[in-house]
């Protein structure tokens, strides 16, 4: 088999997001308060992503699908529709003992997670430069 046979994929997941629950949180709180909460649930979910990956790594899977759940929850209130679907799936391929498809729909979660929290942060005026 030939290099000219090879094929680089680059997957392009599109983004769900539902801003509803974002700009729920600016009306009842206001501006200053709600800033200081979506950052903190923003950094809350970007750590228990880091706290996943950590555990993958490690291929230690005790106790993930409740932290996967927990990440498919903090998605939701924040409005990442995406992020929160794709972490359910991860956790019916984990509770399924699919090896395949999780090593797969974890790829994507790793993907959509990175740019869910770039954009919002983007939005949010909360990106360094």
């Amino acid at each position: 088999m030939s290099d000219d046979n090879v094929v680089a994929l680059r997957p392009n997941d599109r983004l769900r997001q539902d801003a509803e629950p974002i700009a729920t949180i600016y009306r009842n709180l206001g501006t200053a308060s709600a800033e200081q909460v979506v950052t903190r649930a923003l950094t809350e979910l970007a750590l228990t992503m880091s706290g996943l990956a950590a555990q993958v790594q490690a291929h230690d899977l005790a106790d993930m699908a409740r932290q996967l759940r927990r990440l498919q929850r903090m998605s939701e209130n924040l409005g990442l529709v995406s992020l929160g679907l794709i972490a359910a799936d991860v956790r019916s391929c984990l509770e399924r003992s699919d090896v395949t498809a999780f090593s797969a729909v974890w790829a994507r979660l790793l993907r959509v997670a990175e740019r869910s929290l770039a954009a919002d942060r983007s939005l949010l005026g909360l990106t360094q430069g």
